[in-house]
């Protein structure tokens, strides 16, 4: 199975983990065959830096490898370079550099300077805000469509057009599927089978039973 086709797949498997902006890209824009401007640089080394180690605070490591251990890091940067329009990878830079703005207002140091305790707090502030954001945009859709008397997703065999894009909510997301996805991830964190058998549909896990990797 070629990792695309993996991460496919997770992306099902943790769909409500994943927004429709992803679910999009992953169903649409990776079946292009050229990627427009691939030899230019989209992240600084800085930044690569910064997003492997926001991946280790959303999956750290514990008794299986973290984030970091599991590559998600490259991982995220290919997929925003070679799977996203413009106009998402702008917005993922700008969060980026919001990140590093909030660690030096609260503790006068980038974020990757910060210690353990102070990183989780900046992530945790940034996940709240995300939150709030995201509820508050959701009910001024919502209070717009009822007006025009569109109601969001109404079966009308309209396509569901891909949401506002929110930094952590999509770094997030590109981290559970990158570790999922990964030998480490899928053999360490989940339960692995190397020789599968017969394929059973609906399997009943055990109490504390790792779910099965793809």
């Amino acid at each position: 199975m070629e990792r695309r086709e993996a991460i496919r797949n997770a992306t099902l498997l943790f769909g409500g983990a994943i927004t429709a902006s992803t679910f999009s890209v992953l169903f649409e824009s990776c079946n292009r065959t050229e990627i427009q401007g691939d030899d230019e640089i989209l992240f600084s080394s800085d930044q690569q830096l910064l997003i492997t180690e926001i991946a280790d605070i959303i999956i750290p490591q514990t008794t299986t490898p973290g984030a970091k251990a599991a590559g998600v890091g490259p991982f995220i940067t290919m997929m925003i370079k070679e799977c996203y329009p413009e106009e998402v990878q702008k917005s993922f830079v700008e969060g980026l550099q919001n990140v590093d703005k909030l660690a030096k207002s609260k503790f006068q140091s980038i974020f990757v300077d910060l210690k353990l305790e102070d990183r989780n707090a900046i992530i945790r502030e940034i996940a709240d805000e995300t939150i709030k954001f995201r509820k508050t945009d959701k009910d001024r859709e919502k209070a717009e469509a009822e007006k025009t008397n569109n109601r969001i997703n109404s079966n009308n065999n309209q396509p569901v057009k891909p949401g506002k894009t929110y930094f952590f909510a999509l770094i997030r997301e590109l981290t559970i599927m990158g570790y999922f996805t990964s030998e480490l991830g899928s053999t360490k964190a989940l339960a692995y089978l190397p020789i599968p058998g017969k394929f059973d549909a609906c399997v009943d896990l055990k109490p504390g039973q790792k779910t099965w990797a793809l």
